[in-house]
């Protein structure tokens, strides 16, 4: 954003830490909700078809594949929550801030699951309630919603040219050309 000075690290630090934990506080409150009040295996509609309530506990990735080595998945939601907190260091984009502390709350809300959750420690069943028929057959939770738009996010960053530090590559490209036109206005 022209005109905007890059965020200190320790205010960028700051933003991804207090958005992870509202989303994870959000999510891990609505599954807490889910299991107080909604029965198993059973769809409660709240829109009709459009969306329903549907609390099933899921052992593995998205609809329940790998279920035999859950433990996996803890492993690799613990790493990408260590790469995400290791990177908000280094940050000095608001951007970037929102979209990792977003999507680091997503995945410490399944990561707590997984570690919580019965049967056991890292191989615990990620509690899912959101359920839409219509538009796909997988029932997610609210952390799966931050993972997935945070992706998304972070895709789009990436493709936009943000870095970390709030510079553009774009701003390099075009530093470069003038520097060139002026190299060729010198020679000339």
């Amino acid at each position: 954003m022209p005109g905007r000075r890059p965020l200190r690290r320790s205010a960028a630090g700051i933003i991804v830490a207090i958005l992870a934990a509202v989303v994870l506080a959000a999510d891990q409150f609505v599954k807490y909700l889910t299991v107080e009040n909604l029965p198993l295996h059973e769809p409660v509609p709240v829109l009709g078809e459009f969306l329903q309530l549907y609390y099933v506990r899921n052992p593995g990735a998205a609809f329940s594949l790998g279920s035999e080595v859950t433990w996996i998945f803890s492993i690799a939601l613990a790493v990408v929550a260590i790469i995400i907190i290791w990177k908000a260091f280094g940050l000095r984009s608001r951007l970037w801030a929102v979209v990792l502390g977003c999507l680091l709350g997503g995945v410490l809300g399944n990561l707590t699951d997984r570690l919580l959750r019965e049967p056991g420690f890292g191989v615990g069943h990620v509690v899912d309630m959101i359920s839409m028929p219509w538009m796909m057959p997988a029932i997610f939770n609210v952390a799966d919603m931050f993972i997935v738009c945070g992706m998304i996010a972070v895709a789009l960053l990436v493709v936009l040219g943000l870095r970390f530090d709030g510079t553009r590559e774009k701003d390099d490209v075009a530093v470069a050309v003038e520097s060139n036109v002026a190299e060729s206005k010198k020679d000339a």
